[in-house]
């Protein structure tokens, strides 16, 4: 039986019914899955504490320590990329979908793909931009 712990940046509150954020270090907080034999079993919500002096290493270190091995972002920038691959977290992409639930249900029926160099934020991307109210 295996199981993993399968992190999404998700938007205030979290959860399963939560919007995906659209940047890994700049969400409300991170909805944990543990997944089992392919079937999401339990889930928990980690809350972002933000940037402190590491920038997002700080978030990237805290999921590791929970033992997150798979993280599914719409976009973050190379430092916790390359942290979480340091630390032997698969990094998926994942943009569009309307909640985690949808988001971990594309992961598990291998609808996403590798997070890339493409997929990257370097300030100005867009990413952790607000949608305007409508």
């Amino acid at each position: 039986m295996q199981k993993i712990l399968v992190a999404i940046p998700s938007d205030a509150p979290g959860g399963l019914d939560a919007a995906p954020s659209a940047h890994f270090g700049h969400c409300d907080a991170y909805t944990v899955v543990t997944v089992e034999d392919g079937k999401m079993t339990d889930s928990f919500i980690e809350y972002n504490e933000g940037h402190g002096p590491g920038g997002c290493v700080e978030p990237v270190r805290a999921l590791a320590e929970k033992g997150v091995s798979v993280l599914i972002a719409g976009g973050m920038g190379m430092r916790p990329l390359s942290i979480m691959q340091q630390l032997g977290i698969t990094v998926m992409f994942s943009s569009g979908y309307a909640t985690v639930r949808d988001t971990l249900q594309a992961y598990l029926a291998g609808k996403l793909s590798a997070f890339d160099s493409g997929n990257l934020c370097n300030g100005g991307c867009g990413h952790h931009q607000a949608a305007p109210l409508a």
